[in-house]
């Protein structure tokens, strides 16, 4: 009963205040203040999900103000899902905003949310396969969805949906949501802007900054990521060595362990034949050992030649790999000591047929 009384009551202030609305907002058309009277006061299923007659009037006013300078953007009713899946019934102007004569026309919808104005507007650019948004595009998203510092910063009763759209035409002016050819930003000096565009611009030039921070940054990851797995594959040649080194050291050590009991045996042998001793130590080592024929002595000296021509051969090498020698003078000296070695390990084979034992020790 109470709430017929206040829609009454609603009514007749409605009736009284249109012609007023009518002559104050006289470049409004009659169609549009129908529209948007028709869904302010509907008693319906459809009614709108503002609660407050207040709040319906203010909404009527911005509503009004929008269109007088924004004719091309109508209000209409439509169901605004939220996050969570409830649907409430809103208003929604929708329409082309112009930009500018060298931009294309932006089709957007401003969704005046159900606690307008204590709540800011949600604004989103429509987008088909035409037009589709621009990849990183510092105020609206690839859904749309747009944001500026004017949406930020919403102030209750001080900002409205006219500066919101004016506010749009100056974003997208300075940065277009479609992929349009590259045209330069018509932007005033920043001692003649407001703050709101001054925080849009802003935005504006760190979003670009960020973009080319976070691709330096990609592409330094990614050659540190190059370096991380060049620097795994030296460790990898780096440990092969080093296994490689271990088991040389272990192999010379048994090779110092053969030398050093090969010389023990040496000396064991020499301190038993003093007799032999004496000779040693005054002239050759080969004295302190006596043939038992010719053919063992020729034998023992074709040895000891090949063995020498052998180790002469080693130095070369040696000397060639440390560039003390030329490659000319290396091969002529390989040939010579080749043809050499060739005969005396001939001769020594053709003796080694024949033969008995070598040596007889004293």
């Amino acid at each position: 009963m109470l709430h017929n009384q206040i829609s009454q009551i609603n009514n007749l202030f409605f009736m009284l205040i249109i012609p007023v609305s009518f002559t104050l907002f006289t470049m409004a058309s009659p169609s549009q203040l129908e529209i948007i009277d028709n869904a302010m006061f509907c008693n319906t299923k459809f009614a709108l999900a503002y609660p407050d007659p207040d709040q319906k009037w203010l909404i009527r006013r911005h509503l009004i103000s929008l269109h007088r300078e924004f004719s091309s953007l109508c209000p209409i009713v439509d169901t605004y899902i939220h996050h969570d899946g409830g649907g409430v019934n809103l208003l929604k102007v929708d329409g082309y905003l112009y930009i500018s004569h060298s931009l294309p026309l932006v089709r957007i919808n401003i969704w005046v949310h159900e606690h307008y104005p204590h709540m800011a507007p949600m604004v989103h650019v429509n987008t088909d396969l035409t037009n589709p948004i621009r990849l990183n595009h510092p105020f609206v998203d690839p859904s749309g969805l747009t944001t500026s510092s004017y949406l930020h910063t919403w102030r209750p009763f001080e900002y409205d949906l006219l500066g919101l759209a004016r506010n749009l035409v100056n974003i997208f002016s300075l940065d277009h949501p479609f992929y349009v050819a590259s045209v330069p930003p018509n932007m005033s000096h920043p001692s003649y802007v407001s703050k709101i565009e001054g925080m849009d611009r802003l935005w504006w030039m760190l979003h670009y900054d960020m973009i080319a921070l976070r691709e330096d940054t990609n592409d330094e990851v990614e050659q540190l990521a190059a370096l991380q797995g060049e620097m795994r594959a030296r460790v990898d040649i780096t440990d092969n060595m080093i296994i490689g080194l271990d088991h040389e050291k272990t192999e010379l050590k048994q090779r110092v362990k053969e030398m050093t009991d090969g010389a023990d045996t040496l000396v064991n042998w020499l301190s038993v034949n003093k007799v032999n001793l004496s000779v040693v130590i005054g002239g050759r080592v080969e004295d302190a050992f006596e043939c038992v024929d010719e053919i063992s002595t020729m034998k023992m000296e074709w040895q000891a030649e090949d063995d020498a021509l052998e180790e002469l051969l080693f130095k070369l090498d040696d000397a060639l790999v440390k560039d003390v020698i030329s490659h000319e003078t290396y091969i002529k000296q390989v040939r010579v000591l080749a043809r050499e070695q060739f005969f005396a390990r001939a001769k020594l084979e053709k003796l080694n047929r024949e033969g008995s034992s070598i040596f007889q020790v004293f």
